[in-house]
């Protein structure tokens, strides 16, 4: 498992940095509330390195959307945090994601679809009655035809989400960085083609999904 990083090599676990600072502890809360974090079992969740010059201190994590064999999406949530505070963030912690998924070419000719992908990611915040701000980010999908030798293989086209808010902060300055995760990962499953998960606890109700692929990459 890849460590937090910041200023210090083992942020996360709250160890003092080589220059004598020591992890703020809200940081060191926040990180810990996503380490215990478990969402449902089609998804693979893992620590991976985050990136090194966004804030003095980030946490990243990787996950995939399985079931069987097949991978049906996967993104990637970062935690920054900057103690001072940063003017466009309008607060001291950030979420930045890439979330990616396959679709069926019919599905991806549907002209309302990025207004879409987008409102999931506002629903699943909202629907676990999330408090957020400055939110931004795009929708993007890109379509490969296959020529030559791959000309057996049908057209794919991918849909990908990058975007980044502000959790709001609770006690203590830490945000619900597990609620936040739970969102993210209703969003992974609906772009993913899964069904919600039963009852509106789990944020899953009412929402509607994208078909599963069954074809072969």
């Amino acid at each position: 498992m890849a460590a937090a990083q910041g200023r210090t090599s083992d942020g996360a676990d709250g160890r003092d940095a080589a220059d004598g600072t020591s992890v703020p502890i809200p940081f060191r809360q926040a990180v810990d509330a996503l380490r215990t974090a478990r969402p449902r079992p089609e998804i693979e969740l893992d620590e991976t390195r985050p990136p090194q010059r966004l804030a003095p201190y980030a946490y990243a994590l990787e996950a995939a959307v399985v079931e069987g064999e097949e991978d049906l999406a996967d993104g990637r949530l970062v935690l920054l945090h900057d103690p001072a505070g940063h003017d466009a963030w309008k607060g001291t912690f950030r979420l930045v994601t890439l979330v990616r998924a396959e679709l069926e070419p019919e599905m991806a000719a549907d002209p309302l679809l990025p207004e879409v992908c987008w409102s999931w990611l506002t629903g699943a915040l909202e629907a676990r009655g999330l408090a957020y701000g400055e939110a931004g980010g795009t929708v993007t999908r890109a379509g490969s035809h296959y020529f030559g030798g791959l000309a057996e293989r049908r057209p794919a086209t991918q849909i990908e989400i990058r975007a980044s808010w502000t959790p709001r902060e609770g006690p203590g300055g830490v945000p619900d960085t597990a609620g936040h995760l739970a969102a993210w990962c209703d969003l992974l499953c609906q772009i993913a083609g899964l069904p919600p998960a039963s009852g509106p606890a789990d944020g899953g109700g009412g929402v509607v999904t994208l078909p599963q692929r069954r074809d072969p990459r």
